[in-house]
């Protein structure tokens, strides 16, 4: 397996940066998608980076924002369980257990989904208001400390199926998700 290098930026406005990390993510789908390329290092690279961008944005990000009234709580919290929903779908992606069998493609198209609807609807809904309501002196901050709690966390390998398993519990218990037994086909 080639290891993906992710980039690991340490600076810079906190709303360039995420979308920096959406492009990531569609090219890291985009590899999965194709049977040429190293499907276990795209996975492995875009679990790492996907749950380090939405732990430090939960963490770092969405409070100040809300505290600077760029965004509500509802909003947040929206942003909060299309998170959980991404992290589940990685989740089932994670414990294929191979990358050729249509198991994993179904797992990639039901990640991509999530994936694609939560970016367009953050990039809106999030970071639009965060580039007009909020100064660039505090996107600049917030940049550095979102790009160093995600960096950490990558290099803590916080995407492993261990911890991303116990992400999606956390989720389920606080209400973000379905727990199990309740019916997974239900759309919301």
């Amino acid at each position: 397996m080639t290891e993906i290098e992710i980039p690991r930026p340490t600076s810079g406005d906190v709303v360039e940066l995420i979308i920096e990390d959406h492009r990531l993510f569609e090219s890291l789908l985009r590899d999965l998608r194709d049977a040429t390329a190293d499907r276990e290092a795209a996975r492995e690279a875009l679990s790492n980076v996907l749950i380090a961008h939405g732990e430090a944005e939960e963490t770092e990000v969405y409070p100040k924002l809300k505290s600077k009234r760029a965004i509500s709580e509802d909003e947040k919290e929206h942003g909060e369980e299309e998170h959980a929903e991404g992290n589940e779908a990685l989740l089932a992606l994670l414990e294929c257990k191979g990358t050729d069998t249509q198991k994993f493609d179904d797992a990639v198209e039901k990640l991509a989904e999530a994936l694609n609807h939560h970016i367009g609807e953050e990039e809106q809904t999030i970071l639009n208001p965060a580039r007009t309501e909020v100064s660039e002196d505090v996107r600049e901050d917030l940049g550095v400390k979102w790009a160093t709690m995600r960096n950490r966390l990558i290099e803590d390998g916080c995407g492993s199926v261990e911890n991303v398993r116990a992400i999606v519990r956390k989720a389920e218990k606080e209400g973000l998700l379905p727990a199990d037994d309740e019916d997974d086909d239900s759309e919301s």
